[in-house]
């Protein structure tokens, strides 16, 4: 019976222990600490202004893992802060007149002070980062500077993708499916620009082999990185012009095997050679095509199945391994960015050339067939065979062919091995205000220039910019910010209007939390290399290729600068599968967005019904790579387990002396009589619990789901103990309360304020999060109980509990006397009896 007992009430918990911790620092990561670091990470969030369950799912995972570290005696690194340049912000400048600033800070203060702090989260504020503040984007500037220093900066005309309502030039990895990546019903367009690119191809042999040394990455995000960098190797061949001997055209492909089939030659629309050898007959027609194209997008211009189109140049190239005069043509299937933005056609042996020769009524000549014979083709032939119609190369296999037609081109001087990459330089300008300022000026005399470190930052400038959201960057209309002495000269310059991309700004974050008060350096080199590489990463799918990619290349830049002793940032990335909910617009089943009109929102929930629940129901309802249908009800009913919790401390406090036990001595426990053995069964499950939430909650596993279905059985066994009983032994109490002093210490990564509450209320020292983590009595889990399964014709028949280490003749006196047994055997006559000593009986009957 329970006479004092108090309601649970989360909210009150909860803002009690948010405050304490805050005050007492107790989630300050010390540097240089006497324990073994572990730097634990999430992937920092935009300022958008408003978090929701779908987002909550991700920062209570990392933050599990954190307090779980933590308690296995690291020294812990969990910090946080904002990714808050981007373009919502401006957005949010044109629409509410309010300066993007404003709305951002706004913004952090509400998601940091009522929404993650709320959450429970272990987080380091002291190293906060707001990538929009001028102590962090002086450090994005000062690593531009390296980066153009070590020539992997530099400035081109190149053809780019444009989002018309973004008003701004994207990266390849940010046009999906021919649509801006923040507007899905935006198409992009395809237009000439100068822009500035980082040299990312640099690394792209680095960034592929390396994957391999990445065992601790998920296997889907390692093939997505792979596959976009491409790697493909072939060869590059070189073709004359027809009357233009000092021209030359030269052609990438993976096919050497089909250059005797080559019929005709194709350029991009955009290549620097199209109007050079476009005759005057065709000139006008090329012209029109030219500018048709450029309307189109990429994903457009490659989409299967679309129709081909093209317009012959009126020139020739020569096939330079059979000396044919071979059409020049150009088609908006052939891309300017890859290869060299120019393709040899092969009809015989590729369908999409397959289908352009027979629309345009080009030659078809097949080089390569299943058994060395001639045919007509009705499709390209695509598998492997026998070379034929080449030359000194027939009869061999096509595979066999390639090695020898490069080494002939090569021994002739018009080829030679290459290899290349899908992946392209990284394009980082964008014609926006709310972004980090490319530190260049443009001086009439002197040229292209970069700022001076010593003048960095670059500022933004504050008042009095338009945001109408019209063409081009609202920093060229700023005629005071615009107008620069030259560095060099001292005459009047310019400075670049363009701002980076808002990547650059997180593919350094992590590095800079190491040392974020350092305002003389980007960081300290002892701390930066103390604290990093980061243990573990945790954060979304949608972020493989992008974000990672580009962490990944500026890991290694730097460690080539000599700034860092490793070259890979992240050990270990956990990507979380994403929360959903039915979708009123969609009428199914959706990722949870306010777009889809199907948010559940923190606040509410958190004042009713506390973060410790949504907590556990967000790591309950899946494992962590996979999605979470959000449920009210079931994270309701999380909150009623810890009501169940809280209820039973009250119990066992009143009642059975409850305190706090970390041990039990293990001879207490096995001279306990017979009688005693729902209590040593009781013990049992708690160290069977300690052991199993430690192995779920491991980096092995991290099973979180498991891990609290535990410690609810745990609790089910505590009640269903202590059911009916009025009095207890002091060894009843002593397993209790190391039961439950257990629980709870297993139970504060998850629902970090109740585990607080209840270990004060224990009058435990210090937080119950600097304690250290349960082990498990091993002696304990050694039970001298079996479950014995009976068969009968192969098929089970019963699972029973009994006695290990009985003899063949007791399983089987056992097994025949059970009243299923009895009823299965009436009418059969039995044959035999097979008995696998402490596991199957098996009755075979006729």
């Amino acid at each position: 019976m329970v006479t004092s007992f108090i309601l649970y009430n989360p909210k009150q918990i909860e803002n009690k222990w948010q405050k304490h911790w805050e005050s007492t620092q107790i989630y300050k990561a010390i540097d240089f600490d006497s324990k073994p670091k572990y730097y634990s990470l999430v992937m920092f969030p935009y300022p958008s202004g408003d978090l929701h369950m779908g987002h909550m799912r991700v920062y209570t995972i990392s933050d599990v893992i954190s307090r779980h570290r933590r308690m296995c005696g690291f020294n812990v690194l969990n910090p946080m802060g904002f990714d808050a340049f981007g373009l919502p912000a401006e957005n949010a400048a044109i629409e509410r007149k309010i300066p993007p600033a404003e709305w951002t800070q706004k913004n952090i203060d509400y998601m940091k002070n009522q929404q993650l702090k709320r959450m429970g989260t272990s987080y380091d504020w002291s190293r906060e980062v707001i990538s929009c503040n001028s102590d962090y984007y002086k450090w994005t500037q000062w690593l531009f500077l390296q980066f153009y220093k070590n020539n992997l900066a530099y400035q081109k005309e190149a053809p780019v993708n444009w989002c018309t309502k973004c008003q701004t030039v994207l990266a390849n990895e940010q046009v999906e499916d021919g649509m801006c990546w923040r507007h899905d019903d935006t198409p992009v367009e395809r237009k000439m620009m100068r822009q500035w690119f980082l040299k990312i191809t640099n690394y792209a042999e680095e960034l592929l082999s390396d994957l391999d040394k990445l065992t601790g990455w998920p296997e889907r995000v390692k093939l997505m990185q792979k596959n976009w960098i491409g790697k493909s190797l072939g060869a590059e061949i070189d073709f004359l012009i027809d009357g233009k001997p000092n021209i030359k055209i030269p052609v990438y492909t993976t096919r050497p095997d089909t250059a005797f089939g080559i019929t005709y030659l194709v350029l991009a629309p955009e290549h620097n050679l199209v109007e050079k050898l476009s005759g005057e007959q065709n000139k006008s027609k090329v012209q029109e095509y030219i500018k048709k194209t450029s309307l189109l997008s990429e994903i457009e211009r490659l989409a299967e199945g679309k129709e081909k189109t093209g317009v012959p140049l009126g020139s020739f190239a020569i096939n330079p391994f059979n000396g044919k005069k071979i059409p020049i043509w150009t088609s908006d299937y052939v891309l300017l960015e890859y290869g060299t933005g120019a393709v040899m056609g092969v009809p015989a042996h590729d369908q999409r050339d397959f289908e352009f020769a027979k629309k345009f009524k080009l030659e078809i000549k097949q080089v390569i067939s299943q058994d060395g014979l001639e045919r007509q083709l009705t499709s390209a032939y695509t598998d492997p065979g026998i070379m034929i119609n080449s030359d000194i190369f027939n009869g061999l296999s096509n595979e066999d062919g390639k090695k020898k037609i490069i080494d002939h081109a090569e021994k002739n001087g018009f080829g030679r091995h290459k290899v290349t990459y899908r992946l392209r330089d990284w394009l980082i300008s964008r014609q926006r205000y709310w972004g980090c300022p490319i530190p260049i000026v443009y001086c009439a005399s002197c040229g292209l220039l970069p700022v001076e470190e010593n003048s960095l930052p670059v500022l933004l400038p504050e008042g009095g910019i338009e945001f109408a959201g019209s063409g081009g960057s609202p920093l060229e209309k700023c005629t005071e910010w615009l107008s620069i002495n030259c560095p060099q000269c001292g005459q009047k310059a310019k400075r670049e209007t363009d701002t980076m991309d808002t990547f650059i700004c997180s593919s350094y974050y992590y590095l800079r939390y190491a040392d974020a008060n350092n305002d003389k350096k980007i960081f300290d080199k002892e701390k930066v290399n103390y604290w990093l590489p980061v243990d573990q990463y945790v954060g979304g799918i949608e972020h493989a290729i992008l974000h990672l990619l580009y962490s990944r290349f500026f890991t290694k830049a730097l460690y080539d600068f000599g700034l860092l002793t490793f070259d890979e940032p992240f050990t270990n990335l956990l990507s979380q599968g994403m929360v959903t909910m039915h979708s009123p617009k969609e009428g199914k089943i959706a990722k949870m967005s306010k777009s889809k009109g199907n948010v559940v929102g923190t606040s509410e929930f958190f004042d009713e019904y506390g973060a410790d629940a949504a907590r556990l129901f967000i790591l309950f309802a899946a494992p962590p790579e996979q999605e979470v249908e959000w449920s009210t009800q079931g994270a309701i009913g999380q909150y009623r387990f810890l009501e169940r919790i809280w209820r039973l401390f009250f119990n066992l406090k009143e009642n059975a002396s409850l305190r706090i036990v970390e041990a039990i001595h293990v001879k207490v426990i096995h001279e306990l009589p017979q009688q005693g053995l729902p209590l040593r069964d009781l013990y049992r499950i708690a160290n069977y619990t300690i052991k199993s939430v430690s192995e779920d909650i491991s980096d092995k596993k991290y099973i979180f789901n498991t891990a609290i279905a535990r410690m609810t059985e745990l609790v089910n066994n505590m009640y269903k103990f202590i059911l009916d009983k009025k009095s207890y032994t002091d060894i009843e109490c002593q397993v209790l309360s190391f039961s439950f002093t257990n629980l709870i210490k297993l139970l504060a990564p998850f629902a970090p304020h109740i585990s607080e509450e209840l270990w004060e209320k224990l009058d435990g020292q210090d937080s119950i999060h600097r304690q250290k983590w349960p082990t498990y009595d091993k002696e304990s889990l050694v039970t001298d109980e079996i479950e014995l399964v009976i068969q009968m014709g192969g098929k089970k028949v019963d699972v029973l509990t009994t006695k290990k280490g009985q003899s063949q003749k007791e399983l089987e006196n056992i097994a025949l006397n059970q009243e299923k047994v009895k009823a299965k055997l009436e009418g059969k006559e039995l044959v035999k009896v097979v008995v696998i000593p402490d596991k199957i009986v098996n009755i075979v009957v006729k």
